[in-house]
């Protein structure tokens, strides 16, 4: 074996260790936040999702999912990704607002009965904070998925909310983890709303 082969191998391991980990602490979690998201969709709201840097990339596919499709096809699920829309974006941050970005177009659009969905993989949290924040006062639930430890985000959660927090993992190993809990709950949504495989 080369020495590519033997790293190919180590990578794939590596993997499939930390998702069976993930499967067997955070299961019964995975199942609690789909079940928020379908309740949210059933009354009439909508999922509103923010994230920083690569994480934001996840958002985007679970809002793609939501709207478009995951496995099955389906009717449309509202959900909007703040961090996609680049124009806005930059024009709250142009002002020296980047700590509002988020939070200010939550309490623009949010409403009770909507979710926030916040993910978040390293650094800057100063702006998902503030999101959570803006969040509760427009009495809206939230769900976090991070991949750090608990953290000063976890003191922010009402009883209603929800996090799963990951071991510290490198983001190597935590942005494909954070995929395959996003493909969980896109699974789930899917099979509680519409049945199926």
């Amino acid at each position: 074996m080369t020495d590519t082969e033997q790293r190919i191998n180590q990578w794939f391991a590596s993997h499939m260790e930390h998702t069976a980990q993930a499967a067997s602490t955070a299961g019964p979690a995975i199942e609690q936040v789909a079940q928020a998201f379908v309740d949210a969709l059933l009354q009439d709201g909508k999922i509103i999702t923010c994230a920083n840097g690569n994480a934001n990339v996840l958002a985007q596919y679970f809002c793609t999912a939501l709207l478009s499709r995951f496995d099955q096809d389906r009717p449309a699920l509202p959900a909007i990704n703040l961090g996609a829309d680049a124009t806005t974006y930059s024009a709250i941050c142009r002002d020296n607002r980047f700590n509002d970005t988020f939070s200010r177009q939550v309490r623009a659009i949010g409403k009770p009965g909507d979710l926030l969905f916040v993910i978040v993989d390293d650094g800057h949290k100063a702006n998902l904070i503030q999101a959570i924040q803006a969040a509760h006062d427009r009495e809206m639930r939230i769900v976090v998925l991070s991949a750090r430890e608990k953290s000063d985000i976890t003191s922010l959660m009402h009883p209603e909310d929800h996090e799963i927090a990951l071991n510290d993992l490198p983001p190597s190993e935590a942005t494909p983890l954070l995929l395959v809990i996003i493909n969980a709950f896109c699974d789930l949504i899917d099979h509680k709303l519409f049945g199926g495989q």
